[in-house]
């Protein structure tokens, strides 16, 4: 039941998706890794479960108005390295600027690095017990680390666009959820202390590499199977009609896939409620649950203005930096 009323809760928030992991995807993952918390954390979590879902989001909303923003979303590894393990690239941001420069470093993604520097500004705010720091940081925090783990967030060839499959990026991380994730596992365990943030998020954008041959490959040979009459369909959405994958292809190629989207959507989800935990107990673990508290939630008002803002953001197409889609 829980699983159940989580994804109706974030389906009616459901705008077209263009992004990292999608709308859908990304507030799912926030929404989820609340109940992945221990008992002293999950109070004050759940109590702003509204704002960490409707948040999740914001992140890529920067993206049409920070300059700075967008390389905060991937790393192209293969820039650095052909296969795993990358071992020639500097794990923490000091020793990488000298050996490579920040603009480089920029210019080809830092996902990573941004993940810990954000566990660190999150540790801050538990210490100085800022409810609403911790919400934002948190809810921003979400979101990149289920980046990390897009294999398309991991390559230059991120969109299909030098293998001749543009699309692909939100086929994968947009389209494939919303079609299947009512099927998915979504009971991952209880949130761990994590000792070396740092690293766990460069495993993540490690295992994101792994994976991306395999997205590539695939959709690939189905392709060649599929006439455009087969492949493409037309749905509904809202007052528009649009293009989008068919169900039938969707699922030839989630099949092939063998629940690689569920995997990192689960990895996402542990991962994010770790690094929540792990903040909190470096931040002296806080007493945040007060009972004369009240929820940061968010009116009808405040969402339908969120989503008129979102899809205005989506009709301009103005995103600043490299386009997903």
């Amino acid at each position: 039941m829980i699983r159940k009323s989580i994804l109706v809760l974030v389906t009616c928030c459901v705008v077209i998706p263009v992004f990292s992991w999608g709308f859908f995807a990304h507030k799912m993952i926030n929404r989820l890794a609340v109940f992945t918390l221990p008992e002293s954390l999950l109070l004050f979590y759940k109590t702003n479960i509204e704002y960490i879902t409707e948040h999740a989001v914001d992140a890529d909303m920067r993206r049409y108005s920070d300059p700075e923003e967008a390389c905060r979303h991937y790393i192209d590894l293969d820039y650095y390295e052909a296969n795993t393990p990358i071992d020639t690239v500097p794990r923490f941001w000091k020793d990488a600027v000298a050996k490579y420069t920040e603009d480089t470093l920029k210019a080809y993604g830092i996902v990573p690095w941004h993940i810990s520097l954000m566990k660190y500004k999150l540790t801050e705010a538990f210490k100085a017990k800022d409810v609403d720091r911790i919400l934002k940081i948190s809810a921003d925090i979400g979101h990149y680390i289920g980046d990390a783990h897009v294999p398309l967030h991991s390559t230059e060839n991120y969109n299909g666009q030098n293998t001749n499959q543009y699309g692909i990026h939100g086929f994968w991380e947009s389209r494939l959820p919303e079609l299947f994730s009512d099927k998915y596992d979504f009971f991952v365990g209880r949130a761990k202390y994590i000792d070396n943030v740092q690293m766990a998020a460069w495993a993540a954008s490690e295992g994101s590499y792994a994976a991306k041959d395999s997205v590539l490959d695939f959709e690939r040979k189905l392709n060649s199977t599929f006439g455009s009459d087969r492949k493409y369909s037309n749905e509904q959405r809202g007052q528009a009609m649009i293009k989008v994958y068919s169900k039938e292809y969707s699922e030839a190629y989630h099949n092939m896939l063998d629940n690689q989207v569920e995997r990192r959507i689960r990895a996402s989800v542990i991962t994010v409620g770790s690094i929540w935990y792990t903040a909190w107990v470096d931040g002296g673990q806080p007493d945040l649950n007060n009972p004369q508290q009240t929820p940061k939630k968010i009116t009808d008002e405040e969402r339908k203005a969120l989503i008129t803002e979102q899809q205005k953001l989506l009709e301009e197409n103005k995103m600043i930096g490299r386009p997903e889609n």
